[in-house]
């Protein structure tokens, strides 16, 4: 089973940027689509962006523009770089796997708090 660690989360005021690391074990890593979601309460969990094995990225209409996913295979690691931050954009972020019915464990996640 892979395991997933999300981290760089934190409190930045509007406007501001945050990039957000998950690290996974296993080498099965480099071969699958992987996605960026984010929870925030009362909400259920939504898929923010997301990037196939070849490089190619694909982001939800709220975040185009301003938040960019990359990966770096030799070290099991998938980034979210967000700049433009918006209250909107507080949550908890988690990283797995693009399909669904192949989803791993889920994280703890990193908590993003968009706030002045």
């Amino acid at each position: 089973q892979v395991q997933l660690v999300e981290s760089g989360g934190g409190l930045v005021q509007p406007g501001g940027s945050l990039r957000l690391s998950c690290v996974a074990s296993g080498r099965i890593f480099r071969i699958v689509d992987m996605g960026w979601y984010r929870q925030a309460p009362g909400e259920q969990r939504e898929l923010v962006a997301g990037i196939d094995s070849h490089g190619s990225a694909n982001y939800g209409d709220s975040v185009k523009g301003r938040f960019t996913i990359s990966r770096d295979k030799g070290k099991n690691t998938v980034y979210l770089q967000m700049n433009s931050l918006k209250p909107e954009d507080t949550a908890v972020y988690y990283c797995n796997q693009i399909l669904r019915s192949r989803w791993w464990d889920w994280g703890q996640g990193t908590q993003v708090t968009v706030s002045s």
